[in-house]
């Protein structure tokens, strides 16, 4: 996962390897509990009940959660395409609720997927948790159902994407992390269509120990 990781806009079409969305596909609107969650966003969330509503349809953003940068991408509401749509700051996103709550009515997002970054070894470390808890804090944001997905290699693919488009080192430090949660992102859709499932993890999975993951 990367540590390194505009609003009311399109994808940049700068970014390689990505596609806008059609516009006038169907969109899957959220259902009549979701809405009326929206409107109280500091309810607990039903994790059970979330796991179990997580749409197969609709447009879903994916979130590349690091402690600098946070990346997001979105997907069409057939989940065919994944692009980046943009990187926000980490800083203090505790109280970047309305940001959220705004960006799920403006993109008609219906679901999140949030990278888990996980040791080959597969276990967890710290990062994992503070993953886990920002997915947690979405979810009680929202009202939206929220998936945890590996996210390993993610980083590295996006840097390995970016290297032939003749980025500067510091216009693709500004862009990697939207990259990354694009992969994450195509990685989860396929998974989904390989198993003909939700593919990820819902909130309350128990978290798998590492050698860093703290007691």
């Amino acid at each position: 996962m990367s540590n390194d990781t505009p609003s009311g806009r399109k994808p940049s079409s700068d970014v390689p390897n990505s596609a806008e969305p059609g516009k006038d596909q169907p969109i899957h609107s959220p259902s009549s509990d979701q809405q009326s969650s929206l409107e109280s966003p500091n309810a607990a969330p039903n994790f059970a009940s979330a796991a179990a509503a997580f749409p197969r349809e609709g447009r879903i953003a994916s979130i590349d959660y690091g402690t600098v940068r946070i990346g997001i991408a979105i997907c069409d509401p057939d989940w065919i395409l994944a692009s980046p749509l943009e990187v926000r700051s980490a800083e203090n996103w505790r109280e970047d609720g309305d940001f959220y709550r705004s960006l799920l009515k403006r993109e008609r997002i219906v679901a999140f997927v949030v990278g888990l970054p996980i040791h080959c070894d597969g276990g967890e470390s710290e990062k994992s948790l503070e993953s886990r808890q920002f997915a947690l804090w979405l979810a009680n944001e929202t009202s939206v159902p929220v998936r945890m997905f590996d996210e390993r290699f993610t980083t590295a693919d996006a840097k390995n994407r970016m290297t032939p488009s003749g980025y500067t080192r510091k216009k693709e430090k500004k862009r990697i992390d939207a990259v990354a949660a694009q992969v994450l992102l195509e990685s989860f859709l396929e998974a989904c269509r390989y198993k003909d499932e939700i593919a990820g993890e819902p909130l309350d999975a128990k978290p798998v120990g590492g050698d860093d993951i703290s007691q």
